[in-house]
């Protein structure tokens, strides 16, 4: 079986770029259902991939603003997270967190959002990489994870605190 240290690290280049935005008050995280794309069905944060000339930040809020209405205030750095799948799949995500928001929540076509208190995250639900990192964005805590995928089943994973934010 392949492992997280078969993979060359230092020479994988993504074939994706994306991003993941947890907008977390009041003891509270907003998650989504997601409804189609890369994980459908499970319970995730408001992302996307990130298009050519737009920066990881931008991406972010803009795929939240698309997925359920809302702009996130208070943004911050969370962590980076590298995952390859079996079946060639490369995507670097660029995780954040933030305080508030403006807008008005919505369902849209992509997602439905769902607010959930931080110590009842439905782990079970997610992908399995999750429980792994999100208690460090959390915590305000900078991590780095790599992770290997065959389909929705995590082969391996290696995560680390990187010490900046």
């Amino acid at each position: 079986m392949q492992t997280i240290d078969d993979i060359a690290w230092t020479e994988w280049v993504p074939e994706q770029r994306a991003t993941l935005l947890f907008i977390i008050r009041d003891g509270q995280i907003l998650l989504i259902h997601k409804k189609r794309g890369l994980g459908a069905g499970n319970i995730n944060g408001p992302g996307g991939r990130i298009e050519p000339g737009e920066t990881a930040l931008a991406g972010a809020i803009r795929e939240t603003e698309e997925e359920v209405g809302v702009t996130p205030t208070g943004v911050e750095p969370g962590g980076e997270l590298f995952f390859q799948f079996v079946d060639g799949l490369a995507l670097h995500v660029t995780v954040y967190r933030a305080t508030d928001y403006t807008g008005a929540l919505r369902e849209t076509d992509e997602a439905m959002p769902i607010w959930f208190a931080v110590d009842a995250i439905p782990y079970p639900r997610m992908w399995a990489d999750d429980i792994h990192w999100l208690p460090l964005l959390l915590e305000g805590q900078p991590f780095i994870g790599h992770f290997l995928f065959d389909d929705a089943r995590m082969l391996d994973h290696r995560l680390a605190l990187t010490g900046q934010n």
